[in-house]
């Protein structure tokens, strides 16, 4: 699983040494410069992007996230490597210039309350599907309101965007992560992990600090199963193995999938509630694209 952590602050040391300042201040002259124009020629023509958003679920009963629109900004010049050390927080801090290599385009989101735990176990959904220049797409820029919220234990809480902090999140690609599913026809995954994107302070405010998987179907597996007695054990699962963890939350019905899993050897943890045992299941192999089903799982008592 790819993973990219957004994070909407970033902190720089400032030295105190004139010399150096000096140089530096005209080396990021040359390097906002060699950001800002490019000589290459620009790639002519569109593709299309398909954007989905999915949920990497945590232990609450909805998860409300206000997203006000989502913007991507290409990289249109055909050498587009050269363009890998830029820096990227600056330029997605203003959508609202392009220049001769780097083109914005708000890919025309429905604007509005999603409820991301209806996005768990294989359900996605379409946020938009739109015509963009054709590049590498380097950022997708996602703006987040205000109306956040979530509800646990049948109460609901206001999830506040930390003070200080951006109203949105970026996520940074290279331009080759994409599913190229047909000639110009591309699609990608974002996986919202809301286990890690709430967390809640000594004072018991809920505040959001998103993180953002993405992912592609032919280049990621997933695990799926079914417990048997999940109405009364109310498990949730946990995959794991040396450099990723991943959780589900089953369906009533019992039903799991894990999604965005790279190739490995994982163990499947299934903590239940009393009187149900926690189950463990070891050497789980993932292989992309394939799915690998666990089968019908029974707790025991």
């Amino acid at each position: 699983m790819e993973h990219l952590y957004a994070k909407p602050i970033m902190i720089m040391k400032n030295r105190n040494i004139l010399s150096f300042a000096s140089l530096l201040a005209i080396a990021v002259v040359l390097f906002a410069t060699a950001c800002n124009k490019s000589n290459s020629s620009e790639n002519a023509g569109t593709q299309t992007l398909a954007l989905y958003l999915t949920d990497g679920p945590g232990l609450f009963d909805k998860v409300l996230v206000d997203i006000k629109s989502v913007k991507v900004l290409v990289d249109t010049t055909k050498d587009t490597r050269k363009h890998d050390d830029c820096d990227f927080d600056r330029l997605g801090s203003n959508d609202r210039k392009n220049d001769s290599g780097f083109v914005w385009t708000d890919i025309g989101i429905k604007a509005g309350i999603y409820d991301l735990l209806q996005l768990r176990n294989g359900t996605d959904t379409l946020l938009a599907q739109t015509t963009i220049p054709k590049g590498a797409i380097r950022l997708i820029k996602i703006e987040l309101g205000t109306n956040n919220s979530l509800v646990k234990d049948s109460i609901s809480y206001p999830v506040s965007l930390p003070a200080n902090a951006n109203n949105y999140v970026l996520i940074k690609t290279k331009g080759h992560e994409y599913d190229e599913y047909l000639p110009g026809q591309n699609r990608i995954w974002l996986d919202f992990d809301v286990a890690r994107s709430i967390v809640q302070e000594r004072n018991g405010q809920f505040y959001l600090r998103p993180v953002f998987h993405f992912f592609t179907k032919k280049k990621s597996g997933n695990i799926v199963g079914k417990i048997a007695n999940q109405k009364d054990a109310l498990a949730v699962v946990t995959i794991y193995n040396a450099t990723d963890t991943a959780y589900a939350l089953p369906t009533r019905e019992g039903y799991f999938s894990v999604r965005s899993l790279k190739d490995g050897t994982y163990s499947v943890l299934i903590n239940a509630t009393s009187p149900y045992i926690d189950t463990t299941i070891n050497n789980v192999v993932v292989a992309a694209p394939k799915e690998t089903s666990l089968g019908v799982i029974t707790l025991k008592k």
